[in-house]
C-alpha cells in the first residue's frame, strides 16, 4: 500500500440503481445461462460459500440477486421511502464475479469468501470507486489504490458490490449525509439505523449484501449492529489496518465487520486482520492472530467463563428500560449456558475516565488532512484552492465549500484551525485513556472476569430526528479494547437490541466464542419483514 497511517460511476444516494446496469455489462464466456434468481434473504456468508462450492449458484448469480434487491428496496418510491443505504454501485461487480467463477471452474478457490459480494462503508478507499465520506464536497475523490482492508478482501476473492452511506465524515450515529441522504432502518423505516456505519448495517440487514465493513471510532460498528439485528466487531486497536481510511481520530479508529452471524464475522476477520506496514499500530498484531477465528466457535464455549455485567449502563428510565431488560435476559441466558455472571455495581472511576478520554475533536483535523494528502492528492481541484494552502485539499477547503450536511458542517467549522498537538487539554485526554486502560485491566483482574457485558447502546433506534445517548461506546473505543455486539432480541414494538461483550486486548477468539454460543442458543436474528424475498427468487 502507498501510505503510512497518521492519525464513470453512478452516485445513487436515494436515486434508482438503474436495471440497465445489469444489461450494460458485456456477456463473458464464464457467464451462466439465465436461471431462477437465488433467494438470498437470511443467507449467511457461510451459506453462500457452501452454495458456491457445490455449484448450486454462481457468483454472477449472487451479484445479480443482490443488485436486484438494491434496485427494489434502496431508492425512494412513490408509495414508500427507500432504505438509502447505498451511495454507489460497482459497475464492474458482475465482471469481477465472472472472473472469480472462471477461477473456481479452473480449480482455484481462494478461500471462504471466494465469489461472495460485500459492501464497504464509503470512507474506506476503493481504487475503482469514489470514496466520499458521504459528503457532496468529496464526490469527485477517487483514491489511487485500495485501502488495505479492501485489498485483502479482494485477494480473498470477495466482490466489492457497492459503497454504503454513513453519517457524514463518520461524525455521529444517525447516518445522514449530504451525498447519501438519510439512511432508514429496515426494521422500521421511520427510525434511523444507527451509525456512523448505518448504510452498511441497513444493507446487510435487508439482504442487499450478505456482509460488509464499517469503521468504529466510538460505536460506529456496534451501534448499527444493535439497531439492525446484526453482529458487529470492534477489533483491538492494532489488530486491523486503517490504511486508506478517512480518519476521525487516529488513536481511536478501527475497521470491523457487520454480519448476519458470528461465524461470518470470524470469516471476514480471517481475511483482513494482521500486521500492515502501512499502519504502524498493527505491529501489535504480530503473533496475536490465530490460525482462524472460527476455531473457537462451538457450543459450550461460554461454559465456565466469568462475565461481569456493567450495571452503570443498565438504565431503567424511559426508552432504555426495554433495552436493559433484554440485556439482563441475555445475561441470564449466558448463565444458563454455564457462564458465571456477576453484577459489578457502580464503577465511578471507570465511568469518569471513559467520559474524559475522547480524542476526536483534538485529532480530527490533523488526521483527516493527512488522509486527504495521501488519498485525495489535491483532488478535487474545485475545492483545493478555496482555502490556503491553495494546492492542497484540507478540512478548511471542505468547510469553505459548504457542501456538507448542515449539522455536520457546524461541527467541522468549529474544528478548523484546531490547536496544534500536543497541548495540555489533549495530553489530559491521553492521560485519561491510559487511566481507562488501567482501570479496565484492574476490573477484569480483580473480579477474575473474562469479559464485560452491557447494552451496545442504551436505547432502541429512535425516530429519525430524535437524538439518543451513545455513551456505552466509550469503554472499548477510548481504551482500544475489543468488543463484539450480538443480537439480544426485540422490544415490544419490534425494534432490535444488541448486547455487547468486551474483553482484554486481542481476546477476540474468546469473545467470538462466547457470542457464538449465545447466538446459537437464542437465535434472535430475524430478517426484517419490510424487505422480503423478491417474487422471482426461489
Amino acid at each position: 500500500m502507498r501510505r503510512t497511517f497518521t492519525g464513470a460511476l453512478a452516485i445513487v444516494s436515494g436515486m434508482s440503481v438503474a436495471l440497465s446496469l445489469l444489461a450494460a455489462v458485456p456477456a463473458t464466456a464464464a457467464s451462466p445461462e439465465p436461471a431462477p434468481e437465488t433467494d438470498v434473504v437470511g443467507r449467511t456468508v457461510a451459506d453462500l460459500r457452501h452454495l458456491l462450492d457445490d455449484g448450486s449458484v454462481t457468483s454472477v448469480q449472487l451479484v445479480d440477486a443482490y443488485l436486484r434487491r438494491i434496485e427494489a428496496f434502496d431508492p425512494d418510491r412513490p408509495d414508500r421511502p427507500g432504505l438509502r443505504a447505498v451511495i454507489s454501485v460497482n459497475p464492474a461487480a458482475r465482471a469481477d464475479a465472472a472472473r472469480l467463477d472462471a477461477e473456481r471452474a479452473a480449480g482455484r478457490v481462494r478461500g471462504p469468501l471466494h465469489g461472495v459480494p460485500v459492501v464497504v462503508k464509503d470512507n474506506i478507499d476503493t481504487r475503482d470507486l469514489p470514496t466520499t465520506s458521504g459528503s457532496a464536497a468529496l464526490r469527485g475523490l477517487r483514491a489511487p489504490d485500495d485501502a488495505t482492508q479492501v485489498a485483502r478482501l479482494r485477494a480473498a476473492g470477495a466482490v466489492v458490490l457497492a459503497k454504503t452511506n454513513l453519517h457524514e465524515y463518520a461524525m455521529s450515529i444517525y447516518t445522514v449525509s449530504s451525498l447519501g441522504g438519510q439512511t432508514r432502518n429496515p426494521y422500521d423505516p421511520s427510525r434511523h439505523p444507527g451509525g456512523s456505519s448505518g448504510g452498511t448495517a441497513a444493507a446487510v440487514a435487508a439482504a442487499l449484501a450478505p456482509a460488509g465493513f464499517g469503521t468504529d471510532t466510538c460505536g460506529s460498528v456496534r451501534i448499527p449492529a444493535a439497531h439492525n439485528n446484526l453482529v458487529g466487531v470492534r477489533p483491538t486497536l492494532g489488530l486491523s489496518s486503517r490504511d486508506g481510511v478517512a480518519s476521525l481520530a487516529g488513536t481511536q479508529d478501527t475497521v470491523g465487520p457487520l454480519t448476519v452471524s458470528v461465524e461470518d464475522a470470524a470469516l471476514l476477520l480471517d481475511a483482513t486482520v494482521g500486521y500492515d506496514p502501512a499502519d504502524p499500530v498493527t505491529e501489535a498484531a504480530r503473533g496475536r492472530v490465530p490460525d482462524s477465528y472460527t476455531d473457537g466457535l462451538r457450543r459450550g464455549a461460554v461454559a465456565g467463563a466469568r462475565l461481569g455485567v456493567v450495571t452503570d449502563y443498565l438504565d431503567t428510565e424511559g426508552r432504555a428500560a426495554q433495552t436493559s431488560a433484554l440485556v439482563r435476559a441475555a445475561a441470564a441466558d449466558l448463565e444458563n449456558l454455564g457462564a458465571e455472571v456477576v453484577e459489578l455495581g457502580p464503577q465511578e472511576g471507570l465511568m469518569d475516565a471513559a467520559g474524559a478520554a475522547n480524542r476526536v475533536r483534538h485529532e480530527f483535523e490533523r488526521d483527516l488532512n493527512a488522509y486527504l494528502a495521501d488519498s485525495a492528492r489535491g483532488m478535487p481541484r474545485r475545492l483545493a484552492h478555496l482555502a490556503p494552502p491553495r494546492d492542497e485539499l484540507t478540512l478548511a477547503d471542505i468547510v469553505a465549500s459548504g457542501e456538507v450536511t448542515p449539522s455536520v458542517l457546524d461541527t467541522l467549522r468549529a474544528w478548523v484551525d484546531s490547536p496544534s498537538l500536543p497541548n495540555p487539554e489533549y495530553e489530559e485526554a491521553l492521560r485519561q485513556r491510559d487511566r481507562l486502560r488501567d482501570l479496565l485491566t484492574e476490573l477484569l483482574r480483580r473480579h477474575d472476569l473474562d469479559a464485560l457485558v452491557y447494552p451496545s447502546i442504551s436505547e432502541p433506534p429512535t425516530p429519525i430526528g430524535v437524538e439518543q445517548s451513545y455513551r456505552n461506546c466509550r469503554l472499548a473505543a477510548f481504551s482500544g479494547f475489543p468488543a463484539v455486539s450480538v443480537p439480544a432480541g426485540f422490544t415490544a414494538d419490534g425494534l432490535p437490541v444488541g448486547v455487547e461483550l468486551l474483553g482484554a486486548p486481542f481476546s477476540e477468539p474468546a469473545l467470538l466464542g462466547y457470542a457464538y454460543d449465545y447466538e446459537q442458543a437464542t437465535r434472535h436474528r430475524t430478517p426484517p419483514a419490510g424487505t422480503p424475498p423478491l417474487p422471482s427468487a426461489r
